[in-house]
């Protein structure tokens, strides 16, 4: 009767310690795969168990150490008493018995089930764990103190070359995913696209080119000039001396109409802005920002007129087409 009963103690325990294991191996999956970015949302909204989340990510190295002893403990205690099982109820088989029966156990329901689950349901899974982790975090503190100074040691005996910060190869994945996942339209994501790759393009990238370019001549008539604003439709005209490649102003509409007594659009015209073909764009929004004036000329090698850029067309880098 005894015997069957520690027995009966030994078949719980082991129930226990396997679950248990599950519970360790879950954690490890929830804090590798949750959600940072929607945890510090709901963290900055007041969520207690996300800033817990949040903080404990933080300091991944010692969450990491407390799972990892604790899975190992579990595992090993759970090993040690089904061979005491086994062999009571199978004599010398039962050791091999219990090395087959414990490691398929602890595979399915102590590893691969929960992590798939965890996997699944990160974040929920990671704010329902975290009391009970930052409670081990802490009854496990000195433990976890000489695994910190072992890692310190072996950093400074294989010192790990400093990897790059995230790519921006990286970001569009994560917007990529993201898209996927339904955290974002397509809209939404093809704006934070747009605004990852701005710093990459150049004025030469989006310039109007100079054959493109509607300008008048400093000397032409106000009529001339008239006419050429209604037929292009522009509210802005490049001012010229000789040809396009010497442009030295820029004449905008509602001056022109405000215009009385000017003979030629020299006297109302505003000094043009120049840049060059390799300026950033989001460099070149800023300049024309503190010129206020809507209108770049990019010049070439020479020194001729490459094309312009006008604030709309950085704008539709960003927001696409505009019809105006």
């Amino acid at each position: 009767m005894d015997g069957n009963g520690s027995s009966i103690g030994y078949i719980i325990a082991l129930i226990a310690l396997v679950g248990m294991s599950a519970f360790f191996s879950g954690t490890e999956m929830s804090f590798s795969s949750v959600n940072r970015v929607r945890m510090k949302a709901l963290a900055n909204k007041g969520d207690k168990r996300a800033k817990l989340v949040c903080d404990m990510s933080d300091q991944y190295d010692r969450l990491l150490s407390t799972i990892l002893i604790g899975n190992n403990l579990v595992n090993i205690l759970s090993s040690s008493i089904a061979t005491m099982v086994f062999i009571r109820f199978f004599g010398d088989r039962g050791v091999s018995l219990s090395t087959v029966v414990m490691t398929v156990v602890i595979l399915i329901f102590g590893e691969i089930s929960p992590k798939t689950l965890a996997k699944d349901y990160a974040d929920r899974f990671a704010m329902s764990v975290a009391p009970v982790i930052r409670l081990l975090i802490l009854v496990l503190t000195p433990v976890n103190w000489l695994f910190t100074q072992w890692k310190k040691l072996l950093g400074k005996l294989f010192p790990a070359k400093e990897e790059p910060g995230m790519t921006e190869e990286e970001l569009l994945t994560i917007v990529d995913e993201a898209e996927q996942g339904g955290d974002l339209d397509e809209h939404e994501s093809d704006l934070i696209r747009s605004a990852i790759e701005f710093n990459d393009l150049d004025a030469e990238d989006i310039l109007t080119h100079r054959v493109d370019v509607v300008g008048v001549d400093a000397d032409d008539s106000m009529d001339e000039v008239e006419r050429v604003f209604k037929e292009s439709g522009f509210s802005r005209l490049p001012v010229y001396e000789e040809n396009i490649d010497n442009i030295i102003g820029i004449i905008h509409e509602k001056d022109f109409y405000a215009a009385r007594g000017a003979k030629s659009p020299r006297e109302i015209m505003h000094p043009a802005l120049y840049v060059t073909p390799g300026s950033k764009i989001s460099v070149l929004l800023r300049m024309l920002q503190k010129a206020k004036t809507h209108i770049a000329v990019v010049k070439d090698e020479y020194g001729g007129t490459a094309g312009i850029v006008t604030m709309e067309d950085i704008i539709e880098e960003l927001v696409g087409e505009i019809y105006d």
